[in-house]
Order: structure tokens, then sequence, then C-alpha cells
């Protein structure tokens, strides 16, 4: 089967996950097929502080930036799409959300079965969200999805990810881990190919997911869960609002951009802790919520 493979990454590790993932598929026979989702406008990496805020108002708010889509006809065939993508703001990367606005794309996903991976810090349950709705607005079917994170703590991981990001360093450095996901965690991600495979040779997806979690695809944390949602509704506050100030790059809205980058590294660093003292004492109460919570975002639709 021909399998067509998207995905979108500055700094590398969502190629490496994704070809992680696809290894299996291509031993097993199957013919992989890789396309890079190419904003027409490249965003720096590493980011300086104000590209990486400039950033937030469009993520958010779903406001897409034009993509280079290369001719598909050769893969129109294609029994498989997967879709290697990454989270910016709690939302997908703006060149994510352009890669499903274009109109060849949208065509192209019609009535074709999809499975997402998402390389992470720690928040994808929004983006993912957010994903899963462009896959079936576009026709297409959401069959299964894979989220590979950070295993530090939700503190130490902004540390690090701060400093990869915006000072490209990404190895172990002092009393800070490696930031990202694992080199083990993105060789593991292969048993999540072998799971697929073994879908495809029986030609049967209604299980997929299921099989996937039972191999860790997913790891759903209710305190992270909490703070992000939470998050995500005030995101959307302070986005709109930066935005009354101009398009993305305007120097009007330079001055919004940076409270809210003190107010969020305030959130971060101060707030976050007592939501989640919150978190616990409130969870006796909440247990059915969160149990139902788990199982929507642990499935492919």
């Amino acid at each position: 089967m021909k399998i067509v493979a998207f995905y979108y990454t500055q700094t590398g590790q969502g190629l490496d996950i994704l070809r992680s993932v696809c290894r299996p598929l291509a031993e097993a026979g199957h013919e992989l097929v890789y396309v890079e989702i190419v904003p027409e406008t490249n965003y720096p990496y590493p980011w300086s502080s104000d590209a990486f805020f400039q950033a937030f108002p469009e993520s958010r708010q779903a406001i897409p930036c034009p993509v280079q889509i290369p001719d598909l006809s050769d893969a129109a065939d294609a029994g498989l799409v997967i879709i290697g993508y990454q989270t910016w703001f709690l939302s997908p990367s703006i060149p994510v959300t352009g890669f499903f606005r274009d109109a060849r794309i949208r065509s192209f996903l019609r009535d074709k079965p999809v499975v997402t991976i998402n390389g992470c810090r720690n928040m994808w349950i929004m983006a993912q969200a957010k994903v899963r709705e462009h896959i079936t607005s576009n026709g297409g079917r959401p069959t299964g999805h894979i989220v590979l994170q950070d295993r530090y703590s939700n503190l130490v991981s902004v540390i690090t990810i701060i400093r990869w990001l915006m000072g490209g360093r990404k190895e172990k450095s002092g009393l800070f881990p490696a930031a990202g996901v694992s080199p083990e965690d993105t060789a593991h991600a292969a048993v999540f190919g072998q799971t697929i495979a073994e879908a495809l040779a029986a030609s049967d997806f209604s299980t997929l997911q299921e099989t996937l979690m039972q191999n860790g695809a997913v790891c759903y944390k209710p305190s992270i869960a909490f703070i992000e949602k939470t998050g995500h509704r005030i995101f959307g506050i302070w986005s709109s609002w930066i935005l009354k100030k101009g398009a993305y790059g305007a120097p009007e809205r330079s001055f919004r951009l940076k409270l809210f980058k003190y107010y969020l590294f305030a959130v971060l660093f101060l707030v976050s802790p007592v939501g989640l003292l919150f978190f616990y004492l409130a969870y006796p109460f909440r247990r059915k919520a969160i149990r139902k919570d788990r199982r929507k975002q642990c499935s492919a639709d």
C-alpha cells in the first residue's frame, strides 16, 4: 500500500519520530512517500523572543500561513495518510493550520484514513482536538493518534524547551536534562508503526487506536489537562485582544505581546503550582468527569 507521511518540523525532532513510526511500515513492504510542509515564509529556529511570541495570536486563533504543497497526483491512490505535527501555544503550529486549509489538501484527505503523531512538550489535548476537527471537516477519517512528549515535570520542561527553542541547546547541561522527546521514546515509537502495519495487513482499523493505547501511544495526565484547558481559554482572550492591534508582524501590537510574555511566565512559575494544588484538592469530586475526558482524549475520533 502507498502511505503518504506529511510533516512539519523546525528542529528535526518531528521527522525523527515520524521515520521511527514509519520504519516497520517500510519493512512490511509498503511504499512510503514523505512530504514536508514548508511555509512560504519560514519561521526562525532558534527563535528570538520577539519572533516566538509574535506567533502566539495566529497560533491560538488558527490563522494559517501560506504553505508550499507539491503535486500529489502520484499519491492520490494512497491508502493511509500519516501527519506529524507539533503544538504551538496549545494549538497546532501555524504551518500545520495552513496545510489543513490548503484546497489541495482538503481534496486529498477526502475519504482517507488518517493517523496523527504529535511530538510535544506535555500539552497536546487542545491541539489534537483542532487537528481532528480539520481532518473531519476535510472529509478524512481520524483513525489513530500518537503523542510523544517530554517526560520531565512541567516546570523543568518549560526551562529546557525555552533553552532549546531560543538558544538552540537541546542537550543535557548542569542540573537540567535534555529537552524534548527522549531518544529512547523516539526509538520506541517503531512499536506504533508495527501496530499500524498489522492493521493494514488485516484491512481493519476499527481497533487500531485501542491497540495503540495498549502500547502506550497516548499518556493522559489529568492535572496537565486541567492546566491546559484553562490556559487555552485564557489564551483565546489574550490572542483576540492582541489581534485588535494588527496582523502578524504589526509593530502596533508589540506592547500587548510583551504584556502577554510577562503574564505567561508569571502563570507558569507562580500561578500554575497553585492551580495544581486546587486540582488535587478537587480531584475526589471530579473522578467521573476525568475518566470520561480520558476516554474522549485517548480515542481516535
